[in-house]
């Protein structure tokens, strides 16, 4: 520019042919017909499929030569041990007819923890460019022999250290190298290669060079925190943030597979932003609805391994599984004497519907490890072709559950489970070094089903489909047994020492969790205790069937009196627990103004009751625990009664949980402007009329902002007369149906009194809300 014209010409030619020059070079694709892909397997493994999908899908699945496939393997435990010599001799094998082809490129790599992260011409490309005759693979270890460290040629940036899972060479140079000795079968190939490769002129003769930089090999042991996952569009691809470099094959060599895995969920195209899950519809399968004798038959296999909430719920969802039964057979293992109850109405009733079904009871004194294995067993002898495991904390609520998982064709698969509104679930993202739990970073989005697909995780629990190929085979049949581990884990390391893949899948909702870790059998009724636990499970069991119309625009609150409200609240299985809870108690206060339970020792309106915190247990029974009871500031009651209050039997932290969630919202819908949220409450009790001990209450106010009152039996069924009668109004509410809830404001309007109760037993649940 500041020269001569000719100058100027001169330099702009040069610079021309510079640049055309490199653009033809750099972007000129190479003839991948010169190329050879070479990998070893023995079996078909998810490993294995899992590397000729990213094969496939990067367009050179044709291209692979797969060596010793179906073949017994003669390389050694490599997982436990050096080995691997049976690749070099039948790659050596293989090269016999190239030994001489000084343009054929040969790229080879393990399959099992391998994936391809790019086409076939671009790791050719990036190959040429290394200037090397031979590329190996680079690690941050020297293995199998530390000693050779220092042998090593220094580098001053990079990974040092030779690893022979992926390399890519000239055949005829590849060829020499297997050639410059000789190795046997389970001998390791990696310290051969690396032999060769610290021998300064058989590394300068054959121009070995590694992928320091992981231009195109990713090894991840040892190079887990180099690396992030990163999307471009809609493409995943890895990034090595230390050398800035994107890798083209990535290689889960040593205990980095697990690391692997879970990339694999979303590398080579398995999972987009926008399309989900791609790889979940790979092997699937569809079965036919108006065919049900082409579907495979299945054993479900039932463990009840401690005392668990909602069972009767478990075993419904069981039932209503969209399979046909006739291809089902059933095993139980019923480990706690409890619930024999709730299994011998299970088989009673719709065992016989089955193909077969069989159940070892609690007195057969099986263990867990022992049934499960019995179950593996029964079901090979049954010839089934999958095998349900499921403890009876997995509630499968999608009635399909069952026919999905065995469409999608897995070794092994579990349905997504979680515990309402909690983070845990029936699998892990990821494990510790000692495998234990850790959080992956994607687990609270899959739990969250903000990413939907089929996962491939470390361990998953209490639901899973196994494939029965997997327990006929005694090399990969699962077990439940390893060292103090328990049988989630046994179950879950054994699989992950086998290589076998554990998907969850949360492609659709299918069910959820019970809690069983406060469940106590020593209580009468315990899963009405269950609201804060298992609240999802307890609405569905004691919550009535209208609750939710209540709230419906189009239907106006019932108003039996001024300001009196009356609303369906709990169902009559409700009803018939709660009056069982206090009548097993029966420590009633004896109607009189004296009360030892309130701080003052007097009640000004004694009703016969039980107070909700009054029952307690102590072994199998139950017992009255006296305490006091500073809920009234002078410990005076004005109208007492006889009753039960909620904290004697237990029930006060639920009854709270239960005013906050269902009585509240009914609250505010009819007394609008007033909030006080959460709700308190003191004062919540069972109230006792009869004829010959308290058959009614005289007029009084509540102490009480608002006042709920729940009838729990029937009028004009289990007792005669009764009701409430509100005096200022001149209005009576006699005819009080079961789990139906009065509501009315407890100070200055509504003074109000019990009705005569003349024949039977009348029930009735009361709590003074914000006193």
């Amino acid at each position: 520019m500041f020269g001569s014209k000719g100058t100027t010409i001169g330099c702009w030619l040069v610079w021309c042919y510079i640049f055309l020059t490199y653009h033809v070079v750099s972007e000129a694709p190479a003839n991948v017909n010169d190329v050879l892909v070479f990998t070893v397997a023995s079996n078909e493994t998810d490993g294995f499929r899992r590397y000729l999908r990213s094969a496939e899908i990067h367009g050179f699945h044709d291209k692979l030569n797969i060596l010793g496939l179906g073949e017994p393997w003669k390389g050694g435990n490599v997982v436990r041990y050096a080995g691997g010599g049976y690749k070099i001799n039948l790659l050596r094998k293989a090269l016999e007819d190239y030994q001489n082809d000084e343009k054929k490129i040969i790229l080879f790599t393990d399959s099992y923890d391998v994936i391809f992260l790019g086409d076939l011409s671009t790791i050719v490309e990036r190959f040429l460019d290394t200037d090397a005759r031979v590329l190996f693979s680079a690690e941050a270890y020297c293995w199998p022999d530390k000693s050779l460290a220092t042998q090593y040629p220094p580098v001053s940036r990079g990974k040092r250290y030779l690893n022979s899972g992926g390399f890519i060479g000239y055949a005829s140079d590849v060829y020499k190298i297997l050639e410059t000795a000789v190795i046997k079968d389970e001998d390791d190939d990696q310290l051969f290669y690396t032999i060769v490769y610290l021998q300064d002129e058989l590394r300068l003769r054959y121009k070995i060079k590694l992928d320091h930089k992981s231009e195109i090999f990713q090894n991840l042991y040892g190079a887990v925190a180099d690396v992030e996952l990163r999307f471009k569009g809609e493409e995943a691809y890895l990034q090595n943030i230390v050398y800035n470099t994107v890798p083209l094959v990535l290689h889960g060599n040593g205990p980095s597979k697990l690391v692997l895995n879970s990339l694999g969920n979303y590398l080579a195209r398995a999972w987009t932003p926008d399309e989900g899950c791609l790889a979940c519809w790979d092997q699937t399968i569809e079965l036919d609805k108006i065919k049900p004798k082409t579907y495979p038959v299945i054993l479900i296999a039932i463990f009840i391994e401690r005392p668990t909430p909602f069972l009767e719920e478990f075993f419904r969802a069981i039932y209503h599984q969209y399979y046909p039964k006739s291809k089902l057979h059933l095993f139980v293992h019923n480990n706690v004497p409890y619930h024999e109850d709730v299994v011998d109405d299970f088989f009673e009733k719709i065992g016989q519907e089955y193909l077969s079904a069989k159940r070892i009871l609690p007195s057969d004194d099986v263990s867990e490890v022992d049934a499960r294995k019995l179950a593996m067993e029964h079901c090979l002898l049954k010839e089934c072709s999958g095998y349900l495991s499921i403890d009876a904390v997995a509630h499968l609520n999608n009635e399909h559950t069952l026919k999905l998982l065995v469409e999608q064709q897995r070794g092994i698969v579990a349905p997504l489970l979680i515990r309402p509104f909690k983070a845990w679930s029936n699998f892990w993202g990821a494990i510790t070094d000692d495998g234990f739990y850790a959080r992956s970073f994607d687990y609270m989005e899959i739990i969250k089903n903000e990413r939907r697909g089929l996962w491939n995780v470390p361990f998953v629990s209490n639901c899973y489909l196994i494939n029965a190929t997997i327990i006929a085979n005694k090399a990969t049949r699962p077990t439940y047994e390893t060292g103090d581990l328990d049988t989630e884990m046994a179950f879950a390391h054994g699989n992950r020492q086998r290589g076998l893949f554990m998907y969850v899948n949360n492609r659709l909702e299918f069910g959820h969790l019970v809690d069983p870790d406060t469940y106590d059998i020593r209580l009468i009724y315990p899963d009405m205790y269950q609201i804060i636990e298992n609240k999802l499970d307890w609405e569905k069991r004691y919550i009535h069937p209208n609750y939710s119309e209540n709230f419906n625009p189009n239907n106006k609150p019932i108003q039996p009196c001024p300001d009196v409200y009356w609303f369906p609240i709990v169902n009559l299985r409700f009803t018939k627990e709660l009056v069982g809870i206090v009548e097993t108690f029966g420590q009633w206060s004896d109607g009189t103004n004296h009360d030892p339970r309130l701080s003052g020792g007097y009640e000004n309106v004694p009703t016969r009751d039980i107070h909700m915190n009054q029952i307690q247990y102590d072994q199998q029974w139950l017992y009255f625990l006296k305490e006091y009871d500073s809920r009234l500031e002078s410990g005076y009651e004005a109208v007492p009664t006889r009753d039960i209050h909620m904290n004697q039997v237990g029930l006060q932290d639920a009854w709270l949980k239960f005013l906050k969630d269902y009585v509240n919202p009914l609250q505010e819908h009819v007394f609008t402007g007033y909030d006080d949220y959460p709700p308190r409450s003191l004062m919540n009790f069972v109230v006792r009329y009869r004829p010959d001990e308290q058959p009614s209450l005289r007029p009084h106010h509540d102490s009480s902002t608002y006042t709920i009152n729940i009838a729990l039996n029937q009028a004009g069924v289990d007792y005669e007369g009764g009701g409430c009668k509100f005096i200022r109004y001149n209005c009576s509410v006699t005819d009080t149906k079961p789990g139906w809830m009065l509501m009315h404001p407890g100070r200055l309007t509504h003074y109000h009194e019990g009705l005569l109760v003349t024949a039977g037993t009348r029930y009735i649940m009361i709590s003074f809300v914000d006193p």
